[in-house]
């Protein structure tokens, strides 16, 4: 049973269905980081430095990669109905729906899972690693990056029979997405908010010709 309480709240811990949830959400527009993860409401601790500057340079390294490739589409903290749940990513990358991607679009949210979510760890480090890391691979997001900013530490996980395996970044410590080719991660220049160099590791990405195949895939409708 749920545990709608009698006045319009939401507090980390409560129990509530996805329709309670999104009923008590619209009556709260000052409330910009909730989430329902398995019947569960998440509450988000004020935004602190060491959140939102990565966030802001993944923000930029994704909004690049989408504006390169035409059918991809970024976000930040946007709301997912996803099995039941409502996530809400730090970041995300999605193949548009017109493209062949996963998702679809709802009424308000999108629907179903993106391609790739990214989660900042400053206070979440257990919830980004336990309910929404299981509830991320149950819907199929394909990839799901974790930076926990106080070990300076990347994980990049890709989906593969429903389970998530851990890849490495190349000597140099860049890290190479196998759903979006072209789409290249440089861990020691995230890590060091250095946007330039993390803009310039992406260039080389975006002029292989595996990325000019997947562009060409996308234009074709074909789901890569």
């Amino acid at each position: 049973m749920s545990t709608l309480a009698p006045a319009a709240e939401l507090v980390t811990g409560m129990r509530m269905t996805r329709e309670e949830f999104l009923a008590v959400w619209e009556e709260l527009p000052d409330v910009k980081r909730a989430e329902l993860i398995d019947g569960e409401v998440w509450v988000a601790s004020p935004v602190r430095i060491d959140h939102w500057q990565p966030e802001g340079f993944i923000g930029l390294w994704l909004g690049m990669f989408s504006l390169r490739t035409a059918g991809c589409q970024f976000g930040h903290n946007g709301t997912w109905e996803m099995l039941g749940s409502i996530p809400q990513p730090d970041v995300f990358l999605r193949i548009a729906p017109a493209y062949g991607g996963q998702s679809t679009d709802g009424k308000k949210f999108p629907l179903g899972a993106p391609e790739l979510a990214v989660e900042i760890c400053v206070t979440s480090r257990d919830y980004d690693f336990g309910p929404k890391l299981h509830l991320y691979r149950r819907a199929g997001v394909r990839e799901y990056i974790t930076l926990e900013t106080f070990r300076n530490r990347i994980v990049w996980r890709v989906l593969e029979e429903d389970r998530y395996r851990e890849v490495a970044p190349d000597e140099n410590g860049v890290f190479r997405s196998e759903r979006f080719p072209g789409l290249w991660l440089d861990s020691k220049a995230l890590i060091a908010n250095d946007g330039a160099k993390l803009l310039a590791t992406l260039e080389q990405g975006l002029a292989t010709p595996e990325h000019a195949a997947f562009v060409e895939k996308l234009a074709a409708g074909q789901r890569p």
